[in-house]
């Protein structure tokens, strides 16, 4: 068996963080998003993996390298034209073959792992599983219609969903898949959906088993679930203490975990947590209180005096100064630069 990895999205919905580095990168409790599908497929036996990137996507390669870190050897395959899930699956065909394979989505976390869909493939004899999850909004979602334990439908975004259980992200295929996306027409928003293939597997009479979980999971698509994301991956990793790398250096602080610290970073005189990632090279001096934020490398917070929450802070940012408020929120791009109270320049 084989897996398949998609990050050749744009990620418009994580701007600017993805302006300047592939959303599959993010790092959520100081991993990126990638390095996290990449182990759920070790976890079930997955070695061979192909991952679908953007040929603009060249920083994906240098850091996942050969694999090899992971104990897997990887396959990159270009997704010129942002044409949909199913799109991206036809062009690894080639890689892909003749194998079952599991496809996930680049920017999508698991908590539970993908032996259920393993499970359901042996058990059913199926010719493919999905990963079903229920939730809220199931308008927001490709929904899935199950009778007497057998799915029977799947639908994109439906306007009257016919069920709460949503397809998030997760497949197990085998070879019929490609003859049913090679039948598929762009839909409205043009792309070839993935659930349209599906839902083709289904009318052609092939048995397409499904796996429900309960587990948390996150497509890590905007700024508000990243941050949800990153809240329950420190919980699991760290439940209420708090992680420091290497030569860092942390004086007269308070912390709250679970807070998690990088490498060669200098913390003095602040507040930390609860949920707060830091990534390596931050430096933080004299701030009251941080809580429910990430902090990408090397960035800078300085003399911040009142409480900064629900934040992300890019690459190399820095914020600075007194506030009269209570508290803010900053969503801060790489390299970018905030001081408070404003200084007034002097006029030429």
């Amino acid at each position: 068996m084989k897996g398949l990895i998609l990050c050749a999205g744009r990620g418009t919905r994580l701007h600017p963080f993805s302006y300047s580095q592939p959303k599959t990168l993010l790092p959520v409790a100081n991993h990126p998003v990638l390095h996290y599908c990449i182990r759920k497929l070790r976890e079930v036996g997955v070695h061979d993996i192909g991952i679908v990137i953007h040929p603009s996507q060249v920083q994906i390669p240098p850091l996942v390298g050969d694999g090899s870190q992971f104990g897997a050897a990887i396959t990159f395959i270009e997704q010129e034209e942002p044409l949909g899930i199913a799109h991206a699956v036809q062009l690894a065909q080639p890689f892909l073959q003749d194998e079952p394979f599991i496809l996930l989505l680049g920017d999508n976390l698991l908590m539970d792992s993908l032996h259920g869909l393993k499970r359901a493939f042996s058990k059913e004899n199926s010719d493919g599983v999905v990963m079903l999850s229920e939730v809220e909004r199931p308008q927001d979602y490709g929904i899935a219609e199950v009778q007497e334990g057998r799915l029977v439908s799947v639908e994109e975004k439906p306007r009257q969903p016919k069920s709460n259980l949503a397809v998030i992200g997760a497949y197990l295929f085998t070879k019929p898949i490609f003859e049913s996306i090679a039948t598929l027409q762009p839909s409205s928003r043009g792309e070839y959906e993935i659930t349209d293939a599906i839902q083709s597997l289904i009318n052609r009479g092939f048995h397409v088993a499904h796996a429900v979980t309960s587990g948390k999971y996150s497509d890590v698509g905007t700024i508000d679930r990243w941050l949800e994301a990153n809240r329950w991956m420190l919980t699991r990793d760290l439940g209420v203490t708090h992680q420091v790398g290497d030569e860092t250096s942390v004086v007269n602080c308070d912390i709250v975990g679970p807070v998690l610290i990088g490498k060669g970073c200098k913390i003095e005189n602040c507040r930390l947590g609860p949920y707060v990632s830091i990534q390596d090279g931050v430096h933080l001096k004299n701030c009251t209180h941080i809580e429910n934020s990430i902090l990408l490398e090397n960035s800078l917070l300085q003399d911040v005096t009142w409480k900064v929450t629900d934040s992300v802070f890019g690459r190399s940012s820095h914020l600075e100064g007194h506030s009269t408020d209570n508290s803010g929120v900053f969503i801060l791009s790489d390299k970018s630069s905030i001081r408070i109270p404003a200084v007034k320049r002097e006029e030429p």
